[in-house]
């Protein structure tokens, strides 16, 4: 398996710890492997009632997909031809697709930095999944700055945020703390850093069955410092409720606040292409079940890899580090609707799918 992650079972519960600090527990392909391959084993464990994942670091539980084996992996082979990138994405959406559909308690400690595919092994389903932030929490779907879109469910998640939130945390990929991140509901409760000693004992001497409820106990006299979003959330609906990026980016620049202002540089430095495809990704997602939405995302991040954005914002951002990455189209003004709409062309028939047989069950 992997040395990266690491298992154990204590009082009927499963704990996942994932150890890579240095890449801030970035996922690899044996890493997906592994959590998926104990998911599936903990799944009809008679000994196992619930399961928690977390890390030896608290800089992340997870800063997303090792985005370096990404860039390589792409440039090494012709960009529709890598078969360790599509088995990392078919294999890594078929996780997201099991822990969201978990049939235990799926207890997931989002502490430091979780972006991207962080978030994907962190957003158990509303049956199964409890959240916990801290102050250190550093929650993003960031990966229109690295030209690609945000996936690993995130078609689903931030569609059904309330609102116009999840539009803006997609098409401008900008981070969040602990308030925010409940306010859109990406996580149900706060525990200050300087109780997660005591958390961790609570989870060691409660049996796994008893979890969910004592963890919403002991989080219960702790609440996070006020967040930006719930006092940004008349102006995030208004502006990102436009039918464009480009009507979006227009709405901001009436609008004087700094917010406003904020936003628009932020979009300024995304890949224009990337944000009109998120945003029609979101528009479809709203519609879809879980399953679907991957589907559509598999899909996505082929299509994404063959134009060759995300290789280019990789490059920009994290192996060159010239942070001046060559978008293409370089100007939102240059997207046009075809564009778009070939990101969403089938790449396989359905019965080929390499997600066919995932089920909103």
């Amino acid at each position: 398996m992997t040395e990266h992650v690491l298992t154990r079972i204590a009082n009927r519960t499963g704990i996942i710890t994932l150890d890579r600090p240095k890449a801030l527990n970035s996922l690899s392909l044996d890493m997906v492997r592994a959590l998926t391959a104990t998911l599936l084993a903990w799944r009809e464990h008679a000994g196992i009632d619930a399961v928690v994942i977390a890390s030896t670091s608290e800089k992340a539980l997870c800063a997303g997909g090792d985005i370096r084996f990404f860039h390589e992996a792409g440039k090494a082979t012709p960009q529709t031809g890598s078969p360790l990138l599509e088995d990392f994405f078919t294999e890594e959406y078929a996780l997201n697709h099991l822990i969201h559909f978990y049939p235990k308690p799926y207890i997931a400690l989002m502490d430091g930095v979780v972006m991207g595919g962080g978030m994907g092994i962190a957003q158990g389903g509303p049956d199964c999944g409890l959240r916990i932030v801290t102050e250190r929490s550093k929650i993003a779907m960031p990966e229109v700055n690295i030209g690609l879109f945000p996936d690993v469910g995130g078609s689903h998640f931030l569609s059904h945020a309330p609102g116009r939130l999840g539009h803006y945390l997609g098409v401008t990929g900008v981070t969040i703390g602990a308030a925010d991140a409940i306010y859109v509901g990406l996580a149900d409760v706060f525990v200050p850093a300087a109780q997660l000693d005591a958390l961790r004992a609570l989870i060691e001497s409660t049996p796994g069955a008893e979890l969910p409820g004592a963890i919403r106990a002991f989080a219960a006299p702790f609440a996070p410092d006020a967040g930006e979003l719930a006092a940004q959330r008349e102006a995030i609906d208004r502006h990102f409720g436009a039918d464009s990026v480009a009507a979006v980016m227009a709405s901001l620049e009436t609008d004087a606040s700094p917010f406003a202002h904020k936003t628009l540089a932020t979009m300024r430095q995304r890949s224009p292409l990337m944000m009109s495809v998120t945003r029609e990704m979101l528009v479809r997602g709203a519609s879809l079940g879980v399953a679907d939405c991957l589907r559509m995302e598999r899909s996505l991040v082929r299509r994404t890899f063959e134009h060759g954005e995300v290789l280019e914002g990789v490059r920009a951002l994290v192996i060159d580090k010239d942070n001046t990455p060559q978008w293409k189209p370089p100007l939102l003004a240059d997207v046009t609707p075809e564009m778009v709409a070939w990101f969403f062309a089938p790449v396989w028939p359905a019965h080929a799918h390499p997600l066919r047989d995932l089920r909103d069950s």
